[in-house]
């Protein structure tokens, strides 16, 4: 029997190594919310100000008081915006680190990556990226507070309809954002009576694009042009487009929409039109808007903490956070399922938008939650 049980016991361990079995649970008294994040590479325009946003929220949590009675313990693995490490730091994250609930995953590859072994464990999970492949098909435990490509594609074709753009030029970066965009976009173009007579695409480290643009702006009967992609790209794109002299309104996806877009395209942004949450220009809202006082209470707590502009990244980070502490006190619990459960039925104001979440929408948002915005003098305008 002693045999016995030594060997159960070693087996034990040996699976508890392996995380295959639980360890012991975090205390009581404490509710972890784990991240995974692009605070360095490529994408850390992305993952910085998420990250700040998360760790500004928990502190002002914790000193209220935390949920439920509970203090908010945060942890966050930096993934570099490589979807390996994505995988990695949700398994650390779920068997290590013993999280109640995610919020996290800054761009679509990484988030991706994180959602099978998410998904396994049964813990609910917010995406704080992008594609609409995120949330669909639905996934049980996998909700996302962006709106989606498609959502942003939609705003950007309403506009041109109403503009009387009816033929355009499309040019977009290979990468999975650029990639999906592109996809949406020609799907939806046929619905508002769009065509579109140029399509074009370009690596997102590249570093010029004049003959793409300047194929576009020989196609005949082009009237407008719509650049999809986030990153380094679309700042590469507009300073070429001036540079070319393009004499036709130009417009950027959602992924642009924020400081560093502005920094890095400087002078040659003036005049381009993007679709983005009302945060950017929260001070810009009149008082009676619905989204003024989030809106405005985040910009301020935001550039007042950290001294820089805000962001809609961050934006989605706050949303992400807000809609879980919801559901949490909504569901009286930090039980997975209840608060899950909790989830699909919440109706919340945030600085992205209005979020009706349901069963059958992880997501909440439509393409009415986008303002269309435009760069005048290196700042964003409102424009409606």
């Amino acid at each position: 029997m002693k045999t016995l049980s030594k060997r159960i016991l070693l087996a034990a361990v040996a699976l508890l190594a392996a995380g295959l079995i639980a360890s012991p649970v975090h205390a009581d008294d404490t509710i972890r919310i784990g991240s995974f994040l692009a605070e360095t590479g490529p994408a850390e325009f992305l993952g910085d100000p998420e990250l700040k946003t998360l760790q500004l929220y928990v502190e002002q949590l914790n000193d209220a008081g935390g949920v439920l009675g509970k203090q908010v313990e945060f942890i966050h693995y930096d993934t570099g915006g490589k979807a390996s490490e994505a995988r990695t730091f949700a398994n650390r994250l779920i068997r290590q680190d013993k999280v109640d609930f995610i919020v996290g995953g800054s761009t679509t590859g990484p988030t991706m990556a994180a959602v099978p072994v998410i998904q396994q464990a049964e813990i609910p999970f917010i995406s704080l990226a992008g594609a609409e492949v995120i949330t669909q098909p639905q996934k049980k435990w996998v909700f996302k507070t962006p709106q989606s490509d498609r959502q942003a594609a939609r705003r950007i074709l309403q506009d041109m309809k109403e503009r009387g753009y009816t033929r355009i030029g499309l040019i977009s970066g290979t990468g999975g954002f650029g990639s999906s965009g592109r996809a949406v976009t020609l799907e939806e173009a046929g619905d508002f009576g769009i065509e579109i007579i140029a399509d074009e695409t370009y690596d997102p480290d590249d570093t010029d694009v004049t003959a793409q643009l300047t194929k576009i702006a020989n196609t005949e009967g082009v009237q407008a042009v719509l650049d999809f992609d986030f990153g380094s790209g679309p700042a590469v794109v507009t300073k070429n487009y001036r540079q070319l002299e393009i004499d036709l309104p130009f417009y950027q996806s959602h992924g642009v929409a924020s400081q560093s877009f502005l920094d890095l395209a400087g002078e040659a942004a003036n005049g381009t039109l993007v679709p983005s949450p009302a945060v950017l220009v929260a001070d810009q809202l009149p008082e009676d808007d619905p989204q003024y006082e989030v809106a405005t209470r985040y910009k301020d707590d935001y550039e007042s903490t950290y001294d820089e502009p805000v962001s809609t990244f961050g934006g989605y980070a706050f949303d992400g956070l807000n809609l879980l502490v919801k559901a949490i006190e909504e569901a009286g619990t930090t039980d997975a399922d209840a608060v899950r459960d909790a989830l699909e039925q919440i109706e919340y104001a945030g600085v992205t938008g209005f979020y009706h979440m349901s069963a059958e929408d992880h997501m909440g948002l439509d393409a009415t939650s986008f303002r269309m915005l435009r760069v005048e003098d290196g700042s964003w305008k409102l424009v409606e």
